[in-house]
């Protein structure tokens, strides 16, 4: 593999990273003055988030397969992945006291779930090389985020290990997650299927909705 698809994923999350100020809600749990009922909201608004993307990863693994093969063992591992989060998040929404009553009677936020309807409009609409590299971009500044809520979880709110698993989970490195990412990025950009103006456009809304989900939870 030559050294452009590093090149281009490197460029494109640079390019994207995010405003310091993105995400208002994160300081108020890194120094543990978010109440518990924030912490239940996230993760009622996360459960919402989990089932939609790994619906949506599973369909983009599968348009990889037909139209991009190259694509199609990232996205299969971000299925993967979301189905383990699935499993770790309901310890955490249970040390928030998200019980089975507040889970039917709870309406979700519309300004959280924007970024998952917009992951479903790239799995139905985008070349499949284009959603690695918008993805991508996306991840280093939400597994960022992980690590700062899990962190705080532990030493301002008491959490156990368990509890904290889900964001563990995106908050350690994902070197062959990055492999695949490399992989499907030199696939596209030899097929020519890839668009790089429009990926860093799909990228940028991706940010914009990931910013208004932890808004949205910080003003609800």
């Amino acid at each position: 593999m030559t050294g452009t698809a590093v090149q281009l994923l490197r460029l494109t999350a640079a390019e994207l990273t995010p405003d310091p100020d993105a995400n208002p809600l994160l300081p108020v749990i890194a120094s543990g003055t978010a109440g518990l009922g924030t912490l239940a909201v996230l993760a009622l608004e996360q459960r919402l988030v989990i089932a939609a993307d790994l619906r949506s990863f599973r369909h983009l693994a599968e348009r990889s397969a037909a139209e991009e093969p190259g694509s199609a063992p990232f996205f299969e591992m971000l299925a993967e992945g979301e189905a383990v989060a699935a499993e770790r998040l309901e310890v955490y929404a249970e040390a928030c006291g998200v019980d089975a009553e507040r889970t039917r009677t709870y309406e979700p936020l519309p300004g959280c779930q924007a970024y998952p309807s917009y992951v479903a409009r790239l799995a139905l609409t985008a070349s499949p090389a284009d959603a690695v590299l918008a993805l991508s971009s996306n991840f280093a500044s939400w597994g960022g985020y992980c690590g700062t809520i899990a962190r705080a979880l532990r030493d301002r709110y008491g959490f156990t290990d368990a509890a904290c698993g889900f964001f563990d989970l995106f908050a350690e490195p994902a070197p062959e997650l990055e492999e695949r990412a490399r992989a499907a990025v030199q696939a596209g950009l030899d097929a020519g299927r890839i668009d790089e103006n429009r990926a860093v456009g799909h990228g940028r809304l991706l940010q914009s909705y990931e910013a208004m989900f932890w808004a949205t939870l910080a003003h609800p």
